[in-house]
């Protein structure tokens, strides 16, 4: 058990003193891009869907005819 302590004291201790981080503004600058790109990635996502579903929905139904 003493390990583990020694594991996370060190650990903190380490994000505390080593750690560089970024300024708050930099912080939301940077959450604002990421929920940006996941929502057009998102997006992009479902529409290549759509269009694969689509696609495979016109050829069963070539077939079928």
């Amino acid at each position: 058990m003493s390990k583990v302590f020694n594991y996370f004291s060190e650990a903190f201790e380490e994000l505390k003193s080593n750690v560089t981080w970024p300024e708050w503004s930099e912080v939301q600058r940077l959450t604002i891009v990421v929920a940006l790109f996941s929502v057009v990635f998102a997006l992009a996502t479902w529409g290549v869907d759509e269009l694969f579903s689509k696609a495979i929905e016109g050829f069963f139904n070539w077939i079928k005819s």
